[in-house]
């Protein structure tokens, strides 16, 4: 009989998650008018030592294929060091920041929200656009 209860319990709990899982795909959006634009960069979002990790990971298997014995060890030794800067090289290229733009916008409640964002040449000063999400993954777009 237990092992009914755990399914039941398990089968109960899946439910839970569909459902959650489908109501965060909602998003708040607001109206307004672009009041100001402001050029800027972005940073990057990537996690640093990340490349290098991968890097030295791959360069450790691809080691491992060459050689037996002591020299199968130096490959995976040389493998992984080289691996690791190659992929730190790789993040470094991808960790510059990025131009962006600070976009003010004034719904229409009055109130001003600023949202940083990607450059988006669509977008004036003055042009009526929808403010889509809240917080960092809040964005800019034209209305239609």
């Amino acid at each position: 009989m237990p092992s009914r209860t755990w399914s039941y319990g398990l089968a109960g709990l899946l439910a839970l998650a569909l459902t959650a899982g489908q109501a965060s795909a909602q998003q708040e959006v607001r109206q307004g008018v672009i009041e100001q634009i402001t050029p800027t960069q972005i940073q990057s979002n990537h996690h640093p030592g990340v490349g290098a990790i991968i890097g030295g990971l791959g360069g450790l298997g691809i080691g491992s294929l060459i050689g037996a014995g002591t020299g199968r060890d130096v490959a995976m030794v040389a493998g992984a060091l080289g691996g690791a800067l190659l992929g730190n090289n790789v993040q470094k290229r991808y960790d510059q920041p990025v131009e962006g733009q600070q976009i003010i916008v004034r719904i229409t409640n009055g109130v001003l929200v600023a949202v940083t964002q990607p450059v988006d040449s669509r977008l004036k000063p003055g042009q009526r656009v929808y403010i889509e999400g809240t917080g960092e993954s809040a964005r800019v777009i034209p209305q239609q």
